[in-house]
C-alpha cells in the first residue's frame, strides 16, 4: 500500500497537459515491454554464468584469461553501440509521432553505417589482440590464452553489430519480446556448443578456451540470422528493405551523429575506467582476478535486471516526447524507478542468502571461494543505487541527453572509480589486512560509484532539462 501510494504522490506533483494515462495503465504499459526485456537479461546473465562455469572446469587461469577480453571487446563495441543509442532513441521518437517511414528508413540508415564500422573493428580486434590482451593486464599465465580467444570472437564481430541494431529498433517500438527470442536462443547455441568443444563430448573435440570462443560466435551468427528473419517479415511495424545504394538524410543522420556522439563519450569513459580497474585488480594475482570476474557475474546479474526496466523507461520515455507528451515522459521515468526497486530488493534478498554458496558453482579453488563470499558483502549494499542509476540514464538516453549521461561517467567511472579501487585495493590493503581488500576493494569503490551515479542521475531527472531535446 505504501509503494502504491507513493507513486500516487509522485504523479500528483506532475503537471499533466491533458487526459493522462492511470499509473495503473502506465505499470502496465511499462510491464509490457519491461519484462521481456528484463526475462532476458536476467537469462543472458545466467548463460553466460554457466559459460564462466565450464570454462571455470579447466583452472583459474581460463577463468581470468576469458575474463581479461571483456573490457577490450567492449572497446570495440563502443561506436556500434553509440550508433545503437541513437537508432533506439529516434526510431522511439519516430513511432511516438506515428511516423513509420520515418522509423524504418533509420533502422536502414543504421545498418548501413553499422556495417562499415563492423569491418573496420572485426580487422582491429583480430590483428591487434595481443597488443590488447597485455594492455587489459594479461600475464605470463594468460596471455596465450586469452589472444587467442580474443581473436576468434573478434571474427564474429560485424555479425554481432548486425543484430545489437536490429534489436536497438526493435526495442524502441517495444518489440523486446523479439530481442529476447533472439539473444536468449542464441545463448542457449553458445552453452550447447561450450559443452560440446571446451571438454570435448558427443564426439566433439575438446578445445578448452578455443572451443568456448567458437561457441561464442556460433551463437551470435544464430542471433544474427534470427534479428534479421524478424526484421525483413512482411506485417512488422518495422521492415527492413535492402536497397543499393544506401539513401541517407540529413535529419536522420545529424539526429544519429548528435545522441551518437553523447554516447561514444560516454561509453570511453566507462571502458578506460573498467579497464583500469580489470587491470589494477588482474596485477594483484589470479586468484584475485578470478574472483572478481566471478562477482561480475552476479553484478551484471544486476544489471541486467535494470537493464530491462531502463529498456522500458527508454522506449516509452522516446514515444512520449516524439508524441509532445512531456508530462507523460516525466510519468514514465516515476513508474521505471519504482519497478527497479521491486527488482533490487528481490535480487539483494537472492545475493545475502546464496553468497557463500555462488562460487562453489564456479570453482572448487578455496581462496577464490573466500574472496567471492566477501566481495558480495559490499555488492549488496549497492544494487538499489545501481539499479536506479541504470533506470535513470537509460531514461536520459531514450530523451537523447547522452551528454549529461556522459559528463557522470567521466567524473564517476573514468576518475573517481579507478581512484577509489587503487587507493583501497593497494596502499591501504597494506594498512587494513583484516578488511581482506584485495577482494573486497573493488567492490567498494562499486557502491561508491553506484551512490555517486544515481544521485546525479535523480538531480538531472528532478531538472527537467533533458525534455526540451530535440531529435
Amino acid at each position: 500500500m505504501e509503494f502504491l501510494e507513493k507513486t500516487l504522490l509522485s504523479f500528483k506533483k506532475i503537471k499533466f497537459q491533458s487526459e493522462s494515462p492511470t499509473p495503473k495503465e502506465l505499470f502496465r504499459d511499462n510491464l509490457k515491454i519491461a519484462w521481456p526485456a528484463t526475462l532476458e537479461g536476467a537469462l543472458l546473465s545466467i548463460i553466460g554464468s554457466i559459460d564462466t562455469m565450464m570454462v571455470g572446469t579447466l583452472g583459474s587461469a581460463s577463468i581470468a584469461a576469458v575474463g581479461l577480453t571483456n573490457q577490450p571487446r567492449m572497446i570495440l563495441l563502443i561506436l556500434a553501440q553509440a550508433l545503437c543509442v541513437g537508432t533506439t532513441a529516434i526510431v522511439a521518437r519516430r513511432k511516438g509521432a506515428e511516423d513509420r517511414d520515418a522509423a524504418n528508413s533509420c533502422l536502414s540508415q543504421s545498418l548501413w553505417l553499422i556495417t562499415g564500422l563492423g569491418i573496420v573493428m572485426t580487422l582491429i580486434g583480430i590483428l591487434a589482440a595481443r597488443p590488447f590482451m597485455y594492455l587489459a593486464g594479461a600475464n605470463d599465465e594468460t596471455i596465450d590464452l586469452a589472444t587467442e580467444y580474443f581473436r576468434i570472437i573478434s571474427a564474429g564481430m560485424l555479425l554481432n553489430f548486425w543484430q545489437l541494431c536490429i534489436c536497438a529498433a526493435m526495442r524502441a517500438v517495444g518489440k523486446t519480446t523479439i530481442t529476447m527470442i533472439t539473444h536468449v536462443t542464441a545463448n542457449i547455441v553458445n552453452v550447447i556448443l561450450n559443452y560440446c568443444l571446451i571438454g570435448g563430448h558427443f564426439g566433439f573435440p575438446a578445445l578448452g578456451v578455443r572451443g568456448a570462443a567458437i561457441a561464442t560466435v556460433s551463437g551470435t551468427a544464430v542471433s544474427c540470422m534470427i534479428a534479421f528473419a524478424f526484421a525483413l517479415k512482411k506485417g512488422g511495424y518495422l521492415r527492413l528493405k535492402p536497397s543499393f545504394p544506401p539513401k541517407f538524410d540529413r535529419l536522420t543522420i545529424s539526429g544519429l551523429v548528435r545522441v551518437g556522439g553523447g554516447s561514444i563519450a560516454e561509453s570511453v569513459c566507462l571502458r578506460l575506467g573498467f579497464l583500469m580497474i580489470n587491470k589494477m585488480v588482474a596485477n594483484i594475482g589470479t586468484a584475485a582476478f578470478a574472483a572478481y570476474q566471478i562477482v561480475s557475474q552476479v553484478t551484471s546479474l544486476s544489471f541486467t535486471l535494470g537493464d530491462g526496466i531502463s529498456t522500458a523507461g527508454a522506449t516509452m520515455v522516446g514515444q512520449s516526447l516524439g508524441a509532445k507528451r512531456r508530462d507523460v515522459a516525466q510519468a514514465n521515468v516515476s513508474i521505471a524507478r519504482r519497478l527497479s526497486v521491486i527488482a533490487s530488493i528481490l535480487l539483494m534478498a537472492v545475493t545475502l542468502i546464496f553468497r557463500k554458496k555462488i562460487g562453489t558453482l564456479f570453482t572448487d579453488e578455496a581462496d577464490v571461494l573466500e574472496g567471492v563470499a566477501l566481495a558480495f558483502i559490499p555488492v549488496v549494499v549497492s544494487i538499489i543505487p545501481q539499479n536506479a542509476r541504470v533506470v535513470y540514464s537509460g531514461c536520459l538516453r531514450g530523451a537523447g541527453d547522452v551528454k549529461y549521461v556522459a559528463m557522470v561517467s567521466l567524473i564517476s567511472v573514468a576518475i573517481v572509480r579507478p581512484l577509489c579501487t587503487y587507493v583501497l585495493c593497494y596502499p591501504l590493503r597494506t594498512v587494513l589486512p583484516m578488511l581482506q581488500l584485495a577482494v573486497t576493494g573493488p567492490w567498494i569503490a562499486f557502491v561508491i560509484d553506484s551512490f555517486m551515479r544515481d544521485l546525479m542521475y535523480k538531480k538531472r531527472i528532478k531538472d527537467g532539462e533533458w525534455l526540451n531535446i530535440r531529435l
